[in-house]
């Protein structure tokens, strides 16, 4: 939308047009000595082109980096038509429809957002989205205790699931008397070993969470986890990369009976990269379970002339019902990113989305045998991957990373900040967005910096 200034004849119409004498008289009401005279420290304005001189130089600072960090935040390419789309006014400006009558508009982009949702994971109904991927599995949880029979407050979760969700929801449900446990994984494979649980068998617990892939990339034996949670009388709750679902089985087909929430971070649908944020959190269930769902569900009717309508069919936020009764107060809708996750999906369909999957697993096994064909380095995991893997390097993984920024590569995640029995492993991402010769420039340079690190005689100490 363009920006055109008022002219001093528009503004003195104005001012003439309310009875005011000046603009400084639209502020009466304001003691004088709350009011500044001026702006200290802030310089005189500048021109249209020295401004876009200053940006582009501080621009410049940041560098341009060839990105292999995954992590849950995504690098994949998303066409200009997506934000050209919802740039446009009214979706731009467009927020939470608390007059439902009046956002027809917002409302039907809501209902064909939980429509994708919905065929994407293979589940009944999908919500107006949620906050972020971390603080919806903090809701799925809650959402499977209230589910669950009798007072169970206990969630068995894979040491596997994304250490930052991880955290979030324990920050959520601590303070609830939730206790969430924390599942072994398998230290050659890199997922969850279904054997592991029957220790678990005979304590009631509300809830298992199944991540696919997991936070290593790895991909979990889904099937038999969901499975086994049905067996012991539990939820099955799964959180996916919603990108993958393209390729790989939707959670509603996982084992016998599908799970029964799913949750996950939109950002790979559409959302780029923008120092943390914003993205947003999805959620969908079972039929059975949408009145314990929080947040919104946008459905379809007809008014009395029989014209296709939206309204909002459930509200389960604290703001809209008792107190008592409400399911969650943080359930934000992302308005904006989940309208970006629709325009995304619509304009790639089925097909593109699929493309992208084949092309970012496709990427990352070539960049996975380019590395671990390097001396001293080789696989963390031996089970099968997405678009990301770990690896093991004998040096110091930090200043490994170093290096390789130094050379701009952002070389991948050093997985012991969060795992300290991994303090030796990278974590990596290849999306579609890589090419042969990206590849061979992170392999050449890691090659390189290991080489040289190797050769370099211990130093001497002085007194």
């Amino acid at each position: 939308m363009p920006f055109i200034p008022h002219t001093e004849s528009d503004v003195a119409g104005m001012l003439a047009s309310i009875g005011a004498a000046d603009i400084e008289a639209l502020f009466d009401e304001i003691p004088a000595g709350l009011r500044c005279a001026g702006l200290p420290g802030i310089p005189e304005g500048l021109s249209e082109m020295a401004v876009t001189r200053l940006t582009q130089e501080r621009a410049s600072q940041d560098g341009f980096y060839l990105n292999f960090i995954g992590a849950g935040a995504y690098e994949h390419h998303i066409p200009s038509a997506v934000w050209q789309i919802v740039g446009r006014g009214e979706y731009y400006s467009a927020y939470t429809p608390y007059q439902a009558e009046a956002s027809q508009g917002t409302l039907q982009l809501i209902y064909e957002y939980q429509t994708m949702m919905t065929r994407l994971t293979g589940l009944d109904v999908s919500n107006a989205s949620l906050y972020d991927g971390a603080t919806a599995l903090g809701e799925a949880v809650l959402m499977a205790v209230r589910a669950g029979k009798g007072d169970v407050r206990r969630v068995l979760v894979p040491a596997t699931v994304h250490p930052r969700y991880r955290a979030v929801a324990q920050a959520m449900v601590k303070n609830q008397g939730v206790e969430l446990v924390t599942l072994p994984y398998c230290t050659e494979c890199g997922h969850t070993l279904v054997e592991a649980l029957e220790a678990y068998a005979g304590q009631p617990a509300a809830a298992l969470v199944i991540p696919q892939p997991n936070f290593f990339g790895v991909l979990e034996p889904v099937d038999a986890l969901t499975d086994w949670a049905h067996a012991h009388n539990m939820l099955a709750i799964a959180v996916v990369n919603p990108m993958s679902l393209a390729l790989l089985k939707a959670p509603g087909n996982w084992g016998g009976k599908g799970v029964d929430i799913c949750v996950g971070d939109g950002q790979p649908l559409g959302i780029p990269l923008s120092s943390g944020g914003p993205y947003f959190g999805f959620m969908t269930c079972k039929q059975a379970l949408v009145r314990q769902m929080p947040g919104r569900i946008v459905g379809a009717t007809v008014d009395k002339d029989g014209k296709r309508g939206y309204v909002l069919t459930l509200q389960a936020r604290e703001q809209h019902i008792r107190r008592a009764k409400a399911t969650s107060n943080i359930c934000s809708n992302q308005g904006l990113m989940m309208a970006a996750a629709v325009i995304h999906a619509a304009l790639m369909g089925p097909e593109g989305l699929k493309n992208v999957c084949l092309a970012s697993h496709a990427n990352t096994r070539v960049l996975l045998d380019k590395l671990t064909a390097i001396p001293k380095v080789k696989a963390a995991f031996t089970g099968a991957c997405f678009h990301e893997a770990a690896i093991r390097v004998e040096d110091n993984v930090d200043e490994v990373l170093r290096a390789l920024r130094a050379q701009g590569i952002l070389g991948g995640y050093a997985v012991g900040r969060d795992y300290p029995e991994l303090a030796d492993t990278i974590l990596f991402c290849a999306t579609e967005t890589k090419t042969g010769s990206d590849m061979d420039q992170y392999a050449q340079q890691l090659e390189r910096i290991l080489s040289r690190r190797r050769e370099a005689p211990p130093c001497a100490y002085k007194s």
